[in-house]
């Protein structure tokens, strides 16, 4: 059996993420048996056009959900419900749901949990492939407006850039672990108005970040980025005063 369609479970009143809603919806059709382990998900396109949504809120939703062990892909086979027991596949997402409501300071706490090691990784392990994308990515971000205006672009082009450099230290769990909170930190960023606080640090830190990993300076890049994740602590911590 294929899930035909499931946007038509979807409340209009829902102040869930899209991506959080598709997930939900998922766990309710495990729940009254419309979806059971070994189903194969429709392809990406077709679920976003069921649900009414980007295909980006349907990638995320089925990265964490991979990510989790709730989906599994197979070659020509597309996304299906890995063959566990339908009271596991439940906790998982459970999992996955209670992530989104992770306060700010936890998930940038976390962040520098990781990317201080995918950065130090990163200047260890990185390839002229990588530090090419690094590259790539630091010129789009600075070439982001810095209006009020483009405080959305700018974020996502900062966490592009980020997510480049944990490619680089080659540390996958580093990689899809960063995947999986990017979307609530983005959230963050545009409701906090983080780029405006600490935009113009950030953009010189940056460019310090991809000095230190061009030189394979791992002590140098990983105090950088330390640096760096720091002041945004600093900005979160306020917000809990």
């Amino acid at each position: 059996m294929t899930v035909e369609s499931i946007a038509n479970s979807i409340s209009e009143s829902s102040t869930e993420s899209p991506s959080d809603i598709i997930i939900r919806e998922i766990k309710c059709l495990l729940n009254n048996g419309k979806l059971k382990p070994g189903d194969r998900l429709p392809a990406e396109r077709k679920l976003a056009e069921q649900f009414g949504v980007g295909r980006a809120y349907v990638r995320d939703a089925i990265k964490k959900l991979e990510f989790y062990g709730v989906l599994k892909t197979l070659p020509q086979s597309g996304s299906v419900i890995a063959g566990l027991e339908i009271p596991a596949l439940e906790g998982l997402i459970t999992d996955v749901l209670k992530l989104d409501n992770y306060d700010f300071y936890s998930l940038v706490e976390t962040r520098l949990i990781l990317e201080t090691n995918a950065a130090r990784l990163c200047a260890l392990r990185r390839t002229d492939a990588d530090l090419m994308k690094i590259e790539v990515a630091l010129q789009n971000y600075m070439d982001k407006d810095r209006t009020d205006l483009g405080c959305m672009e700018v974020a996502d082009a900062d966490m592009a850039f980020h997510r480049c450099i944990a490619e680089g230290s080659k540390n996958m769990v580093i990689k899809s672990l960063m995947m999986i909170i990017t979307p609530d930190i983005l959230k963050s960023f545009n409701e906090y108005k983080v780029c405006q606080s600490v935009e113009t640090v950030a953009a010189n830190e940056h460019l310090k970040l991809l000095e230190y990993i061009r030189a394979k300076d791992s002590e140098a890049a990983e105090a950088t980025m330390r640096l760096h994740l720091n002041n945004v602590m600093v900005f979160a911590s306020s917000l809990k005063k």
